[in-house]
């Protein structure tokens, strides 16, 4: 991929270059969904790209009222890249949403958020630039339906995969249930479709470093090179996307859904992070646990003692606790660990004396976040723990090397585990929020909006709802 223009002036150089016809214009509304407008290209000057595009914010979730609705989007030109999912050939910039009453940065536009959260690591001295690095898993299907009325509510998914075909599928290959790590086609039917989606990836500009099936059924995971906060939800976002848009040509569905499979094993989003400050690794101590500094343990600190509420923005879904839950891979243990899977928080030791290479990963977190948001929000919680100076081991989190799951159930009772409800991570953090406020990187406002639409949009409609299994269970009661 050439090199992505450094201001207005060469985006406009840019789109004539490269013969566009038309311009679009992406953003992020505050669930974490990417919306877009579409610009003709011979309407687009150095001029427009500086004023930015009018457009409806009260059509848009989490945004505006009706009474206050003009916003403006301004494109952010070292995003420019060549959509390459659209027969008109199309560039596309990645936008900041802009309040034109305040003549400022909207507050609420995840984007903004994100600049914040690093604004005030640079503000505290602690460090320049914190690195993330999300593995986001997903799943495949080849046919997919649902369906919920006042009558009739159902889903139903399938993949050839899947080893409920075993007496159907003619090629005799499906693969048998946690099984499904590493197999060779033609077990893994989803291959080819993985190795272009990881190609057009580099297009965009993402450094892929593996690609490879995961545990479940129709399972996949893609994982590409770390980059600074922003810079890491705006690949994120553009990920999504890809994956999905390559499924489509091959006659795929792909969901981000923490637990479409009941059963199996549940798509999660480890997160990679450290702290540099300058060109100097910060999370490195050779002699430390793990390789880890103390600056990492404080931060690990952090993360621990704000989980609960961290999960409302890193697990936002009421799907996302039905992955949480005991075995399955699932990191519900409040702990740290040197290898741990099982632990909310690992400390990788693949490579030893690699201060470069050294970082924490924060487990709890599934692909339905907004990145923006929970990244700023992880961030957050980590300078927290830096600068209350909280030492994960003092605090109780362990560091815990042997299977949870094994333990003597004395010593397992001891371990706490991470809200069993999206209902419980909302109480949390309406209870405990003063350190995203810190350095005003959220405000009191977004966090109760955010609290609000998270009940009433989607917390309470699913509460409220007959499941299907209801009327397993209690029909002829």
């Amino acid at each position: 991929m050439k090199k992505r223009p450094a201001n207005a002036k060469e985006a406009v150089a840019l789109l004539k270059e490269s013969g566009a016809k038309m311009v679009d214009l992406k953003f992020t509304d505050v669930p974490g969904t990417w919306q877009h407008t579409s610009v003709p290209s011979d309407q687009i000057d150095e001029e427009t790209l500086l004023a930015g595009i009018g457009f409806d914010g009260s059509s848009i979730r989490g945004f505006q009222s009706i009474h206050e609705s003009d916003m403006i989007l301004k494109p952010d030109p070292t995003t420019a890249v060549i959509d390459p999912f659209r027969a008109v050939q199309t560039l596309s910039f990645v936008c900041d949403v802009f309040d034109p009453v305040k003549e400022d940065l909207y507050e609420r536009d995840p984007r903004n958020i994100a600049r914040k959260a690093e604004a005030y690591l640079r503000s505290t001295g602690i460090a320049t630039t914190s690195f993330f690095g999300p593995e986001a898993e997903y799943h495949y299907f080849d046919r997919v339906s649902y369906e919920n009325t006042s009558s009739r509510a159902f889903y139903e998914i399938d993949s050839k995969e899947g080893s409920w075909n075993s007496a159907v599928e003619p090629s005799g290959y499906t693969i048998r249930p946690k099984e499904g790590y590493f197999p060779v086609p033609p077990s893994d039917t989803q291959a080819d479709v993985r190795a272009e989606t990881a190609l057009t990836l580099g297009e965009w500009g993402m450094q892929v470093e593996m690609q490879h099936h995961e545990v479940g059924a129709s399972q996949a995971e893609i994982n590409f090179r770390c980059d600074s906060l922003l810079r890491t939800a705006d690949n994120l976002m553009a990920f999504k996307y890809i994956v999905k848009n390559v499924a489509m040509r091959h006659g795929k569905s792909v969901t981000f859904m923490p637990k479409p499979v009941f059963g199996d094993n549940g798509s999660g989003m480890h997160v990679h992070q450290s702290l540099w400050k300058d060109e100097t690794p910060l999370f490195y101590d050779a002699s430390g646990y793990g390789e880890a500094s103390q600056l990492m343990l404080y931060y690990i600190g952090g993360l621990l003692t704000h989980i609960d509420s961290l999960l409302a923005f890193c697990a936002p879904t009421t799907n996302s606790y039905k992955r949480l839950v005991p075995h399955y891979e699932a990191p519900v243990n409040v702990a740290f660990s040197a290898r741990n899977r099982s632990a909310a928080v690992r400390i990788p030791v693949f490579y030893k004396a690699k201060p470069a290479t050294k970082r924490l990963e924060f487990r709890p977190p599934d692909p339905t976040c907004n990145p923006y948001l929970a990244f700023s929000a992880l961030l957050c919680a980590g300078l927290d723990g830096i600068k209350r100076k909280i030492d994960p081991v003092a605090a109780g989190f362990g560091p815990l090397d042997e299977n949870i799951y094994e333990l003597p159930q004395e010593r397992a009772a001891k371990i706490r585990s991470v809200p069993g409800s999206l209902r419980q991570s909302l109480d949390a953090l309406a209870a405990d929020h003063a350190y995203l406020t810190e350095g005003g990187v959220f405000n009191e406002s977004f966090i109760r909006s955010w609290i609000s639409y998270k009940t009433e949009r989607e917390l309470r409609p699913v509460e409220i709802r007959p499941h299907p299994y209801e009327f397993y269970l209690y029909y002829d009661c």
